[in-house]
C-alpha cells in the first residue's frame, strides 16, 4: 500500500449505514463492513450481536489521502450518526452498536481527540459526546451477505427507513465530497 493510500475503522451503529455513507465519498477506495474492539477470534453476527463478545460493528475504510483527508471522514463521521447516546444507534441497542473511532495511527488519535473536543466545547450537540478513541487492533471482515447490503437491498424495510434518510441527509449536506 501506498504512503496516500490510508485506513480508517469507525463504528457508528449498524454497519450497514455506515458502509452506506462512507462508500459514496470521493477519494474512498473500499468500504468493508466488520467487527472490531472485542476479544472473540473471528467472531460471527450472531456472537456479535449477542452482545458477549465486546466487539463493535464497524467499517474499514482504505482511502486515497490525496482526495479525501483523514479529518474530512472524522467530520462525516460525527455528522451521520448520533455520537451522544451511548451503545445506541436509534432502535439498534448494545455494546456492539458504540461509537467508536479505531486509529491505526498516533496521528488519528490526535486528530480524532482534537476534533471530539472542539465539537464538546463548541456545543455542537446538546449532550457530551461518548465516542470511544481506541487504538486498533484487529479487524475481522463481517460474513458476505453484509458487504454491500444497502446497494443490493434498497427495498428492505431497514435500508429504506434507516439507510435511505442517512443516504438523503448525506446529499445534502456533503454533496461536494460524493462520487457521481
Amino acid at each position: 500500500m501506498s504512503d496516500k493510500y490510508k485506513k480508517a475503522t469507525f463504528g457508528s451503529g449498524c454497519f450497514w449505514c455506515t458502509e452506506a455513507v462512507f462508500d459514496r465519498l470521493k477519494g474512498v477506495i473500499s468500504v468493508t463492513s466488520g467487527y472490531s474492539g472485542g476479544e472473540v477470534e473471528n467472531p460471527t453476527y450472531d456472537q456479535v450481536c449477542s452482545g458477549s463478545t465486546g466487539h463493535a460493528e464497524v467499517i474499514q475504510i482504505q482511502y486515497n489521502s490525496d482526495k479525501i483527508s483523514y479529518p474530512e471522514l472524522l467530520e462525516v463521521f460525527w455528522k451521520t450518526h448520533d455520537p451522544t447516546t451511548l451503545n445506541r444507534q436509534g432502535a439498534d441497542v448494545g455494546t456492539q452498536y458504540r461509537s467508536v473511532v479505531f486509529y491505526h495511527t498516533e496521528e488519528q488519535r490526535e486528530l480524532a481527540e482534537k476534533y471530539k473536543s472542539e465539537l464538546d466545547s463548541e456545543g455542537i450537540f446538546n449532550n457530551p459526546i461518548v465516542t470511544e478513541i481506541t487504538k486498533f487492533e484487529k479487524f475481522y471482515p463481517a460474513e458476505k451477505y453484509h458487504q454491500g447490503y444497502y446497494d443490493d437491498n434498497p427495498a428492505q424495510p431497514y435500508c429504506s427507513f434507516v439507510i435511505t434518510p442517512k443516504i438523503e441527509k448525506l446529499k445534502k449536506f456533503f454533496n461536494e465530497k460524493l462520487k457521481h
